[in-house]
């Protein structure tokens, strides 16, 4: 009997683990901020902007550890410059490079017309 409950037990565990965090059902190891950060992520890959924001938005609400709260900020940027709204834009990036000064955008990113040069201009003026 123990050894049922076990093994039903790890592969309970291993299902929830399955894919890593964002992939399928929310892990039972992420935190609710985190379960926010995924799916906006997938809402903002899938080009679900207003959703997304809500989401990413919702993510820095519930608590997120540095890393993450970076990422949320960097794709609130993201939303914000394809919307034509440089001010929040500008501000999100702000906000991410107060709690990672050394980020860097990927190559793909960095090179985007839309939000490149307002990333490039917010991370000089902390120099």
């Amino acid at each position: 009997m123990m050894r049922n409950l076990m093994a039903a037990l790890l592969a309970l565990l291993t299902a929830a683990c399955a894919g890593g965090p964002g992939a399928g059902m929310p892990s039972l190891f992420q935190s609710k901020g985190e379960q926010a950060l995924a799916a906006g992520l997938r809402q903002y890959e899938l080009g679900d902007y207003a959703t997304a924001q809500k989401s990413l938005q919702g993510a820095l609400e519930a608590g997120l550890g540095p890393k993450d709260h970076v990422n949320a900020r960097k794709h609130l940027a993201f939303i914000h410059c394809a919307s034509g709204r440089q001010a929040q834009c500008r501000e999100e990036f702000r906000m991410a490079l107060q709690v990672d000064p050394q980020l860097e955008l990927a190559p793909e990113e960095a090179g985007h017309p839309g939000w490149g040069p307002v990333f490039r201009s917010v991370k000089s003026a902390r120099r």
